[in-house]
């Protein structure tokens, strides 16, 4: 028979399948889209029921909806969206037809932020990988100038015009300060968390970037990346994370 037969391309199908459906279940971990995809799971319930049992007046309701499910799912899981591409973006095998500059401010950025700890200043420093930040470059103040330890601290001095927002780095210059980041909506996030912290979180979220959020409270070190949040981080803790993840 067949539909019994199961041949090795039917293997590979599966594995493929299996494999997309983890990554979007990752990329939606932790995020208001969880909630979003339960709503649709149910929509889809009711359109079994709704065909099972007969009922023409839930069967209208759901079939006046099937022709903008298409596009609700694309507003409504934008953000994946974005990262699911930006991830392609980074495959292996895309790196291997595209170069992308390496990133080496890694010590001046650490100094850095001994700097604002040690001066009880609070500070947000991006570092661009391999997702180009040209978009969030562009809200601020372009610097164009070396990583420099003691310009990054300066710039975050509070008398300085552009201490609000983020300083965005690539390679070995400073492109820009006061920049401005998406905020995370994550529901996860603890509420007491600062304006910098969701920032960095956000940014996170959308892109490869390593963010660096030194809190004006506490002198706490936070480093974002990929979607996650670590806090009460050490310099050398800083200096390693940023080593593992940067290109």
């Amino acid at each position: 028979m067949e539909f019994l037969q199961f041949r090795f391309v039917d293997f590979i199908d599966v594995v493929v399948v299996a494999f997309i459906v983890y990554q979007f279940l990752r990329f939606i971990k932790g995020t208001r889209a969880t909630q979003m995809l339960i709503g649709l799971g149910l929509l889809f319930v009711l359109a079994l029921v709704a065909n099972f049992w007969e009922l023409y007046g839930l069967k209208w309701i759901v079939a006046s909806f099937k022709t903008i499910w298409i596009v609700a799912f694309v507003i409504v899981f934008q953000p994946e969206i974005r990262r699911a591409l930006a991830e392609l973006g980074r495959s292996r095998v895309v790196r291997f037809f595209f170069k992308v500059s390496p990133v080496r401010p890694i010590k001046e950025v650490v100094k850095a932020s001994e700097l604002l700890r040690s001066r009880r200043i609070g500070g947000l420093v991006v570092l661009e990988a391999e997702v180009g930040l040209r978009n969030y470059v562009q809200t601020g103040t372009k610097i164009d100038a070396r990583v420099s330890a003691d310009l990054i601290a300066s710039i975050f001095t509070p008398k300085s015009p552009l201490h609000d927002g983020a300083v965005i780095v690539a390679e070995d210059t400073i492109l820009a300060a006061s920049c401005i980041l998406p905020l995370s909506d994550s529901p996860i996030l603890d509420k007491k968390l600062g304006t910098r912290h969701r920032a960095a979180l956000g940014l996170s979220e959308e892109t490869d970037a390593a963010c660096i959020v030194v809190s004006e409270e506490t002198g706490s070190i936070s480093f974002a990346h990929r979607g996650k949040l670590i806090h009460g981080l050490t310099f050398l803790d800083l200096e390693k994370k940023l080593v593992s993840v940067m290109p």
